[in-house]
């Protein structure tokens, strides 16, 4: 299949041809590893139309993957000299999400009228937060803009990265404890009232599992109309709990805290700190400004309050190892790459090279622990599953060993 484009190299120079791939995926992946920065691109060997994100209103993408693209192209685009406006023109016109090619419209309204790209990406926080909002102003002040998008593009693609792992990880053991909750209520509702019906005809003294079933199905069945708004009240309180503070809190410490998890939590919220503020200082942000920017971008309440506290020790003279050393939340390698760091004076490069490290190590660790989190979750299945079937066939050996004794007897 042909696919014609509209391309620029790293020097600038504009390309106009087509190539075949299977699909627009692979021709992108292909003009990249070219060094080519793709425009426009569209099927057939004719010139490629504008593919501006409103031409393709049905495709919609997450707001990292949307970041990570749209930096990665900016970088290319600014280095090779071409303005602001054009390369912000460039990349609008070949998103494929709507909504994040509004918003670059949008910003390159303002900068048309005079703002910069730091400000402008100010009136959309949705979209730029204040860590990538502090390397642009640094990489506009510096007239290293192009670099400052490529280390923002590093970071915002990893996160994604790790977005993926987790989900990806975690889609089989939900997907077993979904299909397990549908088949438990199933046989609540449907197949255990058939055995009551063979109970009752039995006339035999039910055990206390089997008849605690017989009862949840019977107050199921008759109540479901009542108790299935009531279920999904309770998952709405219990979302809006963990999206307040004080849930927020609870979760964060339980999840630092849980067995096979906790280890997991921990190395990535280090490797993310690590990447962010070694990122911040690298750029020549100050420290004092570089901590308040990852305390702002870090999920977790407990590893937010540690940046305070390093925070509090810089300002007042101290090391930042000095908190760092004696934290529970952080690593003895960890603490000792920082005192390695500011001893050298280059503790941005440390954490960034360690980041490095740990993002490596962290994709192994989600492998760990998913591999430990699937049987422990077949396990649970299976306790499950066989405590309902026992329950279901204990009144019919009983019965079949009380017909056998009295046959005995006779």
């Amino acid at each position: 299949m042909k696919f014609s484009y509209v391309a620029f190299d790293v020097e600038g120079k504009r390309f106009e041809d087509a190539i075949d791939s299977p699909n627009e995926e692979g021709a992108r992946r292909s003009l990249s590893d070219r060094g080519l920065f793709v425009v426009e691109l569209s099927r057939g060997a004719g010139r490629p139309a504008a593919a501006g994100g409103a031409a393709r209103p049905g495709r919609r993408m997450s707001r990292a993957a949307c970041l990570a693209e749209f930096t990665r192209q900016m970088s290319i685009l600014v280095s090779t000299g071409t303005p602001l406006v054009q390369a912000l023109g460039a990349v609008e016109r070949q998103v494929l999400d709507a909504r994040f090619g509004a918003m670059l419209a949008d910003v390159r309204m303002r900068i048309e009228e005079g703002s910069t790209l730091a400000d402008a990406m100010a009136e959309h926080p949705r979209y730029f937060d204040a860590v990538a909002r502090s390397l642009v102003s640094a990489g506009e002040a510096s007239g290293k803009l192009d670099a400052m998008l490529q280390r923002l593009a590093v970071i915002i693609r990893q996160q994604e990265v790790t977005r993926r792992s987790l989900a990806a990880a975690m889609s089989y053991p939900v997907l077993l404890i979904s299909i397990a909750g549908v088949v438990l209520v199933a046989m609540l509702l449907f197949i255990i009232p058939r055995f009551a019906v063979l109970f009752e005809s039995l006339d035999t003294p039910l055990p206390a599992s089997t008849a605690f079933l017989m009862g949840a199905s019977q107050h199921l069945r008759g109540h479901w109309v009542y108790e299935l708004p009531i279920a999904l009240g309770a998952v709405v309180c219990v979302v809006l709990w963990l999206k307040s503070a004080a849930g927020r809190r609870a979760l964060d410490t339980w999840s630092i805290r849980a067995p096979l998890i906790s280890r997991l939590v921990v190395s990535l919220a280090m490797a993310r700190m690590a990447r962010l503020l070694g990122v911040l200082l690298e750029s020549r942000v100050p420290l004092l400004e570089a901590l308040s920017l990852t305390k702002q971008a870090m999920a977790n309440h407990h590893y937010a309050r540690l940046l305070e506290e390093i925070e509090e020790s810089v300002t007042q003279g101290s090391s930042m190892s000095a908190v760092v050393g004696r934290s529970a939340l952080i690593s003895p390698a960890f603490a000792e790459a920082v005192r390695s760091g500011e001893e050298s004076g280059q503790v941005g490069r440390v954490l960034v090279s360690l980041a490095e490290y740990m993002e490596e190590d962290n994709a192994l660790l989600v492998k760990s622990v998913t591999q430990l989190l699937e049987p422990v979750v077949l396990i649970i299945l299976g306790l499950v599953v066989g405590i309902v079937a026992v329950s279901m066939f204990l009144p019919l050996f009983d019965a079949t060993a009380a017909t056998h004794s009295g046959g005995a007897g006779a």
